[in-house]
């Protein structure tokens, strides 16, 4: 049996399919599986003992190249991504994604069984049109995760358990507790991971806030802080460590792989995060989880599973699911006040950290 399961993108959506992943593997336990990924979320991947072989599609860094100089390159490449699709034959390609991006994959591959949702799903793109099994719609309001379980459970597999076994080495824990070490964080106060960013400026909350939240949180608790984030997110952290008064902090921002963020997050007593991909892999390995949640919909796409707290102003206009917003000035986020996220958080602290850590 080959199975080719197709999940692009993005992090918090390759890290729900992973429990659908180990399911198929349960069920199909001497089976051929491969994962088609995108380069930003391989990492989730590559390494995972539930599977054989990761395909990695560097779609936007082709496109880069073949707007700049490095045409010839890209199209190496591409040649090379292409044979590697098309080289074995599937008996089953699932497309978890429902976008036409991935539905397009799906079409190239060489299988027998091409599966996934029919018409009616939301953001779907058409690509249904592009399967030759098409299982009926579910409800968008059920979560991301149980969807794609549901998908596998109309194809006869069942998932008797969540597990996602994030793929994180040794090696990664090693890295991890060199970081901490190296900024005197050695294990012996609560650790507090505070993810700020998010891609969408609606799910972004107000940098001072971050700033008095962290203050409060060494003043009043005794904890560690470390900042987490991409490369990219560096100014933002810098500006909110800039406005904290006098708690130290440490970011981290551009200086973990994924593996190493979830061998970091594990370490942690709790994730403060905006609605963004690190907010699932906190779940994935169990540790709780504080989001912050405006224009989304934390019953689709919040932490997933026991112990988080999910903190939400719920204003009639969310969740609008929109990208900007120009009427409201993002009230579902300026609403959410420092104090009700210190109130979400405390109890946790006495739950990980025991009471004689952290002050009634």
């Amino acid at each position: 049996m080959k199975i080719l399961i197709v999940k692009l993108s993005a992090i918090g959506d390759v890290i729900h399919t992973l429990p659908a992943l180990n399911a198929i593997r349960a069920h199909y336990p001497d089976a051929h599986i491969t994962w088609l990924v995108e380069e930003a979320a391989a990492d989730l991947v590559v390494g995972h003992r539930a599977l054989d072989r990761v395909i990695v599609s560097k779609r936007k860094h082709w496109i880069r190249q073949l707007k700049g100089s490095s045409r010839r390159q890209a199209l190496v490449d591409i040649r090379r991504f292409w044979r590697d699709l098309r080289d074995t034959h599937y008996d089953i390609v699932i497309d978890f994604q429902s976008l036409l991006k991935s539905g397009m994959l799906v079409w190239l591959a060489s299988g027998d069984r091409k599966i996934g949702f029919d018409k009616g799903m939301q953001h779907q793109e058409h690509s249904y049109w592009l399967l030759n099994e098409r299982i009926p719609p579910v409800d968008m309001e059920v979560h991301a995760l149980t969807r794609g379980l549901m998908l596998l459970s109309a194809i006869g597999i069942e998932a008797k358990r969540i597990v996602y076994d994030i793929p994180v080495t040794g090696e990664d824990r090693g890295r991890v507790k060199t970081l901490l070490e190296s900024h005197g964080i050695d294990g012996t106060r609560p650790l507090v991971a505070i993810n700020p960013v998010a891609l969408w400026e609606t799910k972004l909350w107000l940098n001072d806030r971050f700033a008095s939240l962290a203050d409060r949180l060494v003043r009043d608790y005794g904890v560690d802080v470390v900042f987490t984030g991409g490369p990219g997110e560096r100014e933002v952290i810098r500006d909110i460590r800039r406005r904290m008064m006098t708690a130290p902090s440490v970011d981290f921002s551009g200086r973990t792989t994924l593996p190493m963020l979830a061998a970091l997050y594990r370490q942690s007593t709790v994730l403060l995060t905006t609605d963004t991909g690190p907010m699932h892999l906190a779940a994935a390995v169990n540790t709780p989880v504080v989001a912050l949640f405006g224009p989304t919909a934390p019953w689709r796409t919040g932490p997933f599973g026991d112990g988080h707290q999910v903190i939400r102003t719920a204003p009639p206009c969310s969740p609008c699911f929109k990208r900007r917003c120009d009427v409201h000035q993002c009230r579902c986020m300026t609403d959410i006040s420092v104090a009700r996220v210190v109130d979400a958080v405390k109890p946790i602290l006495l739950d990980r950290g025991g009471s004689n850590s952290v002050p009634s």
